[in-house]
């Protein structure tokens, strides 16, 4: 049967609707799945084991198809909840225990001091003492035997006037005496020595109080002086110790503000026996801290106020200028007592140009002489007493707390010869 051309037309168009339709399903379709795949969140990979692991902020709630269903959770009443401030107060932490005071040490008495460390003068003895005992025991004394007596007397530091008085004499007695008995050598070597050395002396270190400038009562002031590296702050420590043994109150002045722990050093005696200590800030004005040391003394009405200087160079002109200020600015409220120059023994005849120098700067009352122990020239008692004309008042013996010891003649010349 033969189509006439009107269905074939109208084939045509049912067949383009057909295919409208199909690719309009199809376009439905891919849009619904990005829709809804869009909806969907992307997981990150979890980070490799070796990288460090970084807290993620924390993730938004779900919402719609995605929410989480609430978890059953047990439910308090208004009754059952706590106010705040119901709960008992912490117990407070235990007050820390305050620190604990070392005790008051009680130091050695004084007296005879020196005969107890005899045995610390054995290297001066062994030079001095025993080397003269021994030249002057030979049976013939000729003048090169005399030649190493005067040397033995300079390596000890006896000093050239004193060691040719001393020889000159020692020939006219020994010419005199005849026979030389050990015994008669050792009394007449003992005579000489004690005849240098002298034995009229006031060896007392002046500590006694007056009458201020202002009329009222004022300790004892004692200023202790000296170039670096003499020992001067541990011995004014050790003279704390000697007038505390001696019965006496002490205040101690810490005017060597240039070194940083000098301060501390001195304060660290002075606890050990009770004694304070006043001091400045560090590089402050020392003249400053000496005053109020003995501003100090007087309002406690303590006996004795020890000054310790900074030690200064007895080249630095300008630092030794200082020192004389101290002690013009100390003598504001009445006259310095003692002003006493600490020396090492070992460093021989240098010892005596500082000497020579602070003795024009301030007027030096007595010497203290430190490590005389650890030294074979203990001929430097005769030479520094030549030399300043003012006597050794105490020597240091070793390093303990109370190796210084009052000076007294007879018992440092027996410990020299071995009497």
């Amino acid at each position: 049967m033969t189509r006439s051309p009107s269905w074939l037309i109208l084939g045509g168009v049912m067949e383009y609707l057909i295919l409208a339709v199909v690719i309009a399903v199809v376009a439905v379709a891919a849009i619904s799945g990005l829709v809804i795949s869009g909806r969907k969140k992307k997981r990150l990979p979890p980070p490799p084991p070796s990288s460090p692991t970084v807290t993620a902020p924390p993730a938004e709630p779900h919402v719609g198809e995605e929410a989480e269903t609430p978890r059953e959770e047990p439910r308090r009443t208004i009754e059952e909840v706590d106010l705040p401030g119901t709960e008992a107060p912490a117990a407070e932490a235990p007050a820390a225990a305050p620190p604990e005071v070392p005790p008051i040490e009680v130091p050695e008495p004084t007296a005879g001091r020196l005969v107890r460390l005899r045995a610390r003068l054995s290297r001066s003895q062994t030079t001095l003492g025993k080397g003269l005992l021994t030249l002057l025991s030979r049976e013939h004394l000729d003048d090169d035997t005399w030649e190493e007596i005067e040397d033995t007397l300079l390596t000890a530091d006896v000093g050239v006037a004193p060691t040719e008085e001393l020889v000159e004499r020692l020939r006219e007695r020994v010419k005199v005496l005849g026979t030389r008995s050990p015994d008669e050598l050792r009394g007449l070597l003992r005579e000489e020595l004690l005849r240098l050395i002298g034995t009229e002396a006031d060896r007392s270190v002046h500590t006694e109080s007056g009458v201020g400038a202002n009329g009222e009562e004022k300790p004892g002031v004692v200023m202790v002086v000296g170039v670096n590296g003499t020992g001067k702050t541990t011995t004014t420590g050790k003279l704390a110790r000697v007038l505390v043994a001696d019965g006496k109150s002490v205040v101690l002045g810490a005017a060597d503000t240039f070194r940083a722990a000098a301060a501390d050093q001195l304060q660290t005696w002075g606890e050990r026996v009770g004694a304070r200590t006043v001091r400045g800030p560090e590089a402050g004005d020392p003249a400053s801290v000496a005053f109020d040391a003995v501003k100090e003394g007087i309002a406690e009405s303590a006996d004795v106020v020890l000054i310790d200087t900074a030690g200064r160079l007895h080249t630095k002109t300008g630092l030794m200028d200082e020192l004389g200020k101290v002690k013009r600015v100390v003598e504001k409220h009445g006259a310095v007592d003692e002003v006493l120059l600490v020396l090492d023994a070992t460093t021989g005849q240098n010892g005596l140009v500082q000497a020579r120098v602070f003795a024009e700067v301030v007027d030096i009352t007595g010497i203290v002489l430190t490590k005389l122990d650890g030294t074979a020239k203990g001929g430097i008692v005769v030479a520094v007493q030549r030399e300043l004309k003012v006597p050794v008042k105490l020597v240091g013996l070793g390093e303990g707390a109370d190796d210084l010891a009052p000076f007294e003649p007879e018992a440092f010349v027996d410990a020299l010869i071995g009497g």
